[in-house]
């Protein structure tokens, strides 16, 4: 089963500068916790054992945050405040760190955990999407998808035809309710978009990722981008969309932003 998640967090966050000249934007705060702890606690929720950080060097806070502060508790022990070391958990699964030394896209993000993957199906958790689940957590749909059909799971939700330019967009067939057969993506399209299903930052697949990102060849100056290799694997691999029963939330864009805000206040 699904037990290892990558999560890429090695981005410049250019759609919310000029704050994130400073502070990564995976530590922008919802309530009195920051959007990377809520990406975590989700994996954690849906049975992950194990999560790859992926970081850059620029991204030491990420790091510091899920760590243990020795000064810290040493100061609330010493000031009978016991009771706050309980508001700054570490996490109960095993959190492993590497760097992406250069910006080369999420395609080559995911591409550095081969190693830590191995020969397992994964998850892939993007951090700019907060997702707000009042039953399953929006990765366990996914992984009780790929229980079932031992395929890559994308997550999707319908979204108004005005704001298709700014994600990746499935097409494909119903089979059932709510979960599509691929057959294609494209990233973010300009016009006749494929559907109004858009791609949700949650991601279930196999090792065959991998295959399509090794010989994916990215242009001078471009991105690797993920797209690209999973319509690739869809020549060779069976594929689906699964509509997340969840309310989505992207934090790079500030209206969505102040909503989650909102939401959890």
């Amino acid at each position: 089963m699904v037990k290892k998640a990558i999560i890429p967090a090695a981005g410049y966050g250019t759609r919310s500068l000029p704050i994130t000249k400073v502070l990564p934007k995976e530590m922008f705060p919802i309530g009195v916790k920051p959007a990377i702890h809520y990406v975590v606690e989700e994996a954690i929720a849906s049975g992950i054992e194990q999560i790859l950080l992926i970081v850059s060097r620029k991204k030491n806070m990420i790091v510091d945050y899920f760590d243990h502060s020795l000064e810290l508790e040493a100061f609330l022990e010493r000031e009978n405040k016991q009771h706050l070391i309980d508001l700054v958990p570490i996490p109960s699964v095993p959190i492993h760190y590497v760097r992406q030394p250069y910006a080369k896209g999420l395609g080559d993000a995911i591409r550095i955990g081969k190693t830590f993957v191995g020969n397992e199906p994964f998850a892939v958790l993007l951090p700019d999407d907060i997702m707000v689940s009042q039953k399953e957590p929006a990765l366990k749909q996914l992984i009780d998808v790929y229980r079932d059909t031992k395929k890559s799971v994308i997550g999707v939700k319908e979204v108004e035809e005005s704001k298709l330019s700014n994600y990746g967009v499935i097409s494909g067939i119903e089979k059932t309710k709510g979960l599509y057969q691929l057959d294609g993506i494209e990233e973010k399209p300009k016009m006749n978009p494929p559907s109004n299903f858009a791609v949700v930052g949650r991601y279930v697949f196999t090792p065959g990722i991998f295959e399509m990102l090794d010989s994916s060849v990215a242009n001078i100056g471009e991105e690797l981008q993920l797209t690209d290799a999973i319509r690739d694997l869809l020549a060779v691999e069976d594929c689906y969309g699964k509509v997340v029963d969840s309310e989505r939330y992207d934090i790079g864009i500030v209206e969505e932003y102040i909503k989650l805000i909102n939401f959890f206040n």
